[in-house]
């Protein structure tokens, strides 16, 4: 059986869906991040669930992957112009978690 989307949201929640995509969003956001970076700010990540997630949002548009050809080898990722789109949702999405902290799961 095939799903419909009956709700447009239903769409740019399959995009931004996963552990990790609204904390890289939110630290791209801030500026452009080596892999490092990244790892070191999201805290408990794997290298490997990492790299796999900023590949799934590259492939979807929403990341930018720059490799320096330099030695040793640099790579940094940037939003792109459709991944800042996504700032008013987060920003939604904080206001609301702001105002209703009992929801809250886990800090």
């Amino acid at each position: 059986m095939r799903k419909t989307m009956d709700c447009p949201a239903e769409v740019t929640l399959q995009i931004i869906s996963g552990r990790w995509k609204m904390m890289i969003i939110y630290w791209l956001l801030q500026d452009t991040r080596r892999f490092n970076q990244l790892q070191r700010e999201l805290g408990h990540i794997t290298h490997r669930t990492l790299s796999k997630t900023l590949k799934e949002m590259e492939a979807d548009g929403l990341v930018k992957r720059h490799d320096f050809k330099e030695v040793p080898p640099r790579v940094e990722y940037t939003l792109t112009p459709l991944g800042r789109t996504l700032e008013p949702i987060l920003e939604a999405m904080s206001v609301w978690a702001e105002q209703h902290p009992h929801m809250a799961r886990f800090k």
